[in-house]
């Protein structure tokens, strides 16, 4: 969370690259709303509204690959004023925007949020590398990585106005790690919702290679301490990847506690390997699924004429919610959203197919990993482009999630790495 003398620090000088970059809500002398983010997005890039003239300005965008630096050194330091942005969710004084976010039980649609997260992540970073210079920006800005949303409440007034705030906290030389803060007015005050944190990665006009992103000069200790913790996150991103147990063997603990549950499920009366039977208050892993199928049409296309990233989070995040909701019995609460990584962008028409499984449970808590892949009917292969992890808590104790295969308990354990790894940081 930023502290309140960072915030306060950063909002007045904020106004510098913040009114260039969305000058039309300056104007009105308020501070712009999530409409005017996307605007202002597709105005950096040159995309327009229209899906015909869309497919236009991005193969025109190819010319800008001469205006990219060759090196970082030859881009200026920026610092984190200079990226910090401020920008209003009205769903208390405007009606006819809260119907977008309403849920049949009134309450907010945290999908939408995501999407929201995920437009103002990209404009933070546009905003960092902003070059009044330029009428265009060359680079194609894109999410790597949701490295952690925090909930600090779990209720969400679909009548109270939100806001938003974030700034750039480390870069790397052709990636950006933006943090955001959400906040809602309710009972005469605005109190913290979430935090959140994405990793998102520069390229060139096409998409195609890596560029290089302005370097950050943090300014004063306490940008020192933020920037230093973006360095310690890098660290730990990178070690959980070495350790992902795709690429190697559980720890001896964990193989202890697979074969735990190996025995726990043996049948006494048969006493062979084969013969399984489910505990109580227990579910087979393979019977804790749900799939689901989108049709990616150009209406959720996103600046760069892809499948919007925060579609894809909010597709996801709605089929794990609803997989958690049929296992607990009951209307589950986001605890923690981590490691959503964006292997491959998701192109307009491809068939979307989403598959989310309960992993792991302990107590009253759920967690929910969602796999997305693009399915191309004509060669029936399958492509990974998405992996989605949530923690969601349920109002009663749930059943316990039981691994039948060596692949489920693979699973099983990276779902209690990422519950951990949650309780940890809470």
């Amino acid at each position: 969370m930023f502290s309140k003398s960072l915030i306060s620090c950063l909002r007045p000088s904020a106004t510098l690259t913040s009114r260039r970059l969305l000058c039309s809500a300056m104007k009105k002398g308020r501070a712009p709303d999530m409409a005017e983010v996307r605007n202002r997005l597709r105005e950096i890039v040159g995309a327009s509204t229209n899906w015909s003239d869309h497919q236009q300005a991005m193969s025109e965008r190819v010319s800008l690959s001469s205006t990219l630096a060759r090196s970082q050194s030859e881009l200026p330091a920026k610092s984190m004023k200079e990226s910090f942005l401020e920008v209003h969710l009205p769903l208390g004084s405007e009606p006819q925007l809260r119907e977008k976010y309403l849920t049949f039980h009134n309450t907010v649609r945290f999908g939408r949020i995501l999407e929201d997260l995920d437009s103002l992540a990209v404009l933070i970073s546009y905003s960092h590398t902003y070059n009044p210079a330029l009428k265009r920006s060359p680079l194609s800005i894109v999410t790597a990585l949701v490295d952690k949303i925090d909930m600090r409440q779990h209720v969400i007034y679909p009548d109270c106005d939100i806001k938003f705030t974030g700034h750039v906290t480390w870069v790397g030389r052709t990636s950006i790690e933006a943090k955001m803060h959400m906040t809602q007015y309710h009972n005469g005050a605005y109190s913290p919702v979430l935090d959140a944190t994405f990793v998102m990665v520069a390229r060139d006009p096409e998409n195609k290679r890596a560029a290089f992103v302005n370097p950050l000069r943090p300014e004063g200790p306490e940008e020192e301490e933020i920037f230093k913790e973006g360095e310690t996150n890098r660290s730990r991103r990178v070690e959980l990847s070495t350790a992902s147990l795709l690429k190697v063997a559980p720890t001896a603990e964990e193989r202890k506690i697979v074969h735990g549950l190996f025995l726990n499920t043996l049948d006494t009366k048969t006493v062979s390997f084969r013969g399984r039977v489910l505990p109580p208050n227990s579910v087979w892993m393979e019977d804790a699924k749900l799939k689901g199928l989108e049709i990616c049409h150009p209406q959720e296309r996103n600046i760069f004429n892809r499948i919007f990233g925060g579609f894809l989070m909010r597709k996801a995040y709605e089929l794990g919610w609803a997989n958690a909701c049929s296992f607990g019995g009951c209307r589950p609460s986001l605890v923690a959203v981590d490691d959503i990584l964006f292997q491959k962008p998701v192109e307009i028409g491809s068939l979307l197919l989403l598959s989310s499984q309960v992993c792991y449970t302990e107590g009253k808590h759920i967690q929910v990993r969602v796999h997305s892949e693009v399915f191309d009917p004509l060669t029936r292969q399958h492509n990974t482009t998405n992996v989605f992890h949530f923690t969601f808590a349920s109002d009663r104790d749930v059943p316990n999630i039981v691994p039948r295969t060596y692949g489920e308990s693979m699973l099983y354990l990276d779902g209690k790495r990422h519950f951990n790894q949650t309780v940890e940081s809470n």
